[in-house]
């Protein structure tokens, strides 16, 4: 029985790495063992990331609240209008609260209303 090479299936799996190295400058796009690592870092980047990202837009929606709640009442704050909201039973994530600061101000007023009174 002849011996079998492994040369198609490492060719296989250079390949789909520099494929995915496709972009970088360098040695980092052309070489396999270069490639391997610049791919590998990348990966762990991406996983690290996709949990920052929640974080990022968490916080940029807190933000937008906050500046809308201000807008309407400027003794209010993020914080006081969210107990607000929790007394008057209003249960509309940040991301929506955030949306409707930025697009529909008036609906927007109408819950920072909700909750300046729930908390009076």
């Amino acid at each position: 029985m002849p011996r079998t090479k492994g040369g198609t299936v490492t060719h296989r799996r250079h390949k789909k790495v520099l494929d995915q190295a496709k972009g970088y400058y360098d040695r980092r796009s052309t070489t396999f063992k270069v490639a391997r690592q610049a791919v590998d870092k990348a990966n762990q980047y991406a996983t690290r990331d996709r949990k920052v990202r929640k974080r990022n837009f968490r916080s940029l929606w807190i933000q937008r609240i906050n500046a809308g709640v201000r807008a309407f009442d400027a003794d209010m704050t993020y914080s006081r209008f969210i107990n607000g909201l929790t007394l008057a039973g209003i249960e509309v994530d940040r991301k929506v609260l955030a949306d409707l600061a930025v697009n529909e101000p008036d609906a927007f007023g109408a819950i920072v209303d909700k909750a300046r009174a729930a908390l009076a």
